[in-house]
């Protein structure tokens, strides 16, 4: 497996997703952040972005599935955009992903929650 990454980290968006349906009604900002190991070797050999992957993809993905539809839970947001970077882009052998919710409803003053996961190709 390589040790190469591709980091893109603060990718916001506003979106609908939370357990009470007040959540869904009213929204929240979120946060994400993707690590994808990927080898990096032939791209740094040629300066060729087709021997990568653009990081302003990952972002964009990450920005349409979670504004594409509401789900209750993070965790369900992150495996699905953990699922479509593994099936959109193949050179990418695993990828992190942390999502969180800003300025969470948790009865304290919480600057964010969230998930973080780790998905690789079998």
């Amino acid at each position: 497996m390589p040790s190469d990454q591709i980091i893109v980290q603060g990718i916001e968006f506003y979106a609908y997703h939370g357990v009470p349906d007040a959540e869904q009604q009213i929204g929240h900002r979120y946060r994400v952040d993707i690590v994808a190991d990927i080898d990096l070797r032939e791209a740094g050999r040629t300066d060729d972005l087709r021997h990568t992957v653009s990081y302003g993809d990952l972002a964009r993905l990450a920005i349409q599935i979670g504004t594409s539809q509401q789900t209750r839970l993070l965790e369900t947001l992150a495996e699905q955009m953990c699922a479509a970077i593994l099936e959109r882009f193949p050179p990418i052998q695993r990828v992190e992903l942390f999502i969180a919710k800003r300025l969470p409803p948790t009865g304290t003053i919480t600057e964010l929650a969230g998930v973080k996961i780790v998905r690789a190709r079998s």
